[in-house]
């Protein structure tokens, strides 16, 4: 295993302990403004991952939370949703999907998703955080092959597209326009933003008439990704063979930072390389210092205004005007 797995499967398994020392609670439930959807039809049998126990809820409230604030994780999903914040003020008519990050392991529901709608919605932007499947419904590490290896059904990228779908099909109802519809998400959450982006068909069988809307975002917001550097011991800045980049992804925007114990700046470095090469419109952003899930919880440090930049970043490509 390569250092960089080392250090994730080791975060991952202090990541559990905290999980297993917080306090659980049932299910996790929206606060209170915001709606949420089933994604799938409830008579719908939908592939279900690997789960450990019922679908939880763990708060962790000790010493490593980010800024001391508790952070909340939504555990064993095998019936996603979408929760909708309607944008306050004036609508702009755009609306973000957010992905959460958790290694495809856990959801950071709040500090990787309901945070960022508190940023979001207040600017005009209605917000929504899908509750996806997990665990190991995207790439992971495997022993065996030595390799990142993608699951044998991508239960995450199915999600997210048929959250996108909805969104598209109800943007009426939402009060968004369906060409300003963009995805932004964490970690894991910020492979699954290039997953959804360069994505060439649907990942499952249409079910109903929804399915017949365009699952593509019209933007893309990375935030540390990972599982897209391949990784070798050559120093060569190659995707993983699972990932490919679209002619036809949308803008893209990654913030990273250099010092990432867990996720490599060297993702971001890739992911920005392949889709400068395929002439995808990208705007990148690299910090020295901030580490990894850094989110929105202020800092001291300069990689704290990354919002700043991803707002003006909205203005330059169109989906918000001044």
């Amino acid at each position: 295993m390569r250092p960089s797995n080392v250090f994730t499967s080791l975060l991952i398994c202090i990541w559990l302990a905290l999980i297993a020392a917080s306090a659980r609670a049932a299910d996790w439930h929206p606060p209170a403004g915001a709606t949420e959807f089933a994604l799938w039809p409830e008579n719908l049998a939908i592939v279900r991952p690997e789960i450990t126990g019922p679908e939880g809820v763990n708060v962790y409230k000790g010493p490593k939370a980010p800024l001391g604030i508790p952070t909340t994780t939504v555990t064993n999903v095998t019936r996603p949703t979408v929760t909708v914040f309607p944008a306050k003020g004036v609508n702009t008519g755009a609306a973000v999907l957010v992905f959460p990050g958790g290694g495809y392991q856990v959801l950071a529901i709040d500090f990787e998703g309901t945070e960022v709608c508190d940023w979001l919605t207040p600017r005009g932007i209605t917000c929504a955080v899908l509750k996806y499947r997990v665990p190991w419904t995207g790439p992971h590490w495997d022993d065996g092959c030595h390799c990142q290896k993608p699951p044998a059904v991508p239960m995450a990228l199915q999600d997210a597209q048929r959250a996108m779908a909805i969104l598209r099909g109800r943007a009426k109802q939402f009060g968004i326009d369906p060409r300003k519809i963009g995805v932004a998400g964490f970690s894991a959450g910020g492979h699954l933003v290039a997953d959804i982006s360069n994505a060439e068909r649907l990942s499952y069988a249409p079910v109903d008439a929804i399915d017949k809307e365009d699952t593509r975002p019209n933007f893309g917001i990375a935030l540390y990704p990972g599982h897209l550097w391949v990784g070798h011991q050559n120093t060569a800045l190659d995707l993983e063979p699972f990932d490919h980049i679209s002619s036809r992804a949308p803008p893209q925007f990654i913030v990273a930072a250099e010092d990432d114990p867990v996720d490599d700046v060297r993702n971001s470095l890739t992911y920005f390389l392949a889709l400068r090469t395929a002439k995808i419109p990208v705007e990148m952003h690299i910090y020295a210092h901030g580490g990894h899930a850094f989110g929105l919880r202020p800092t001291d440090k300069p990689i704290t205004h990354w919002t700043d930049l991803a707002w003006k970043w909205l203005h330059t490509i169109g989906i918000v005007k001044s």
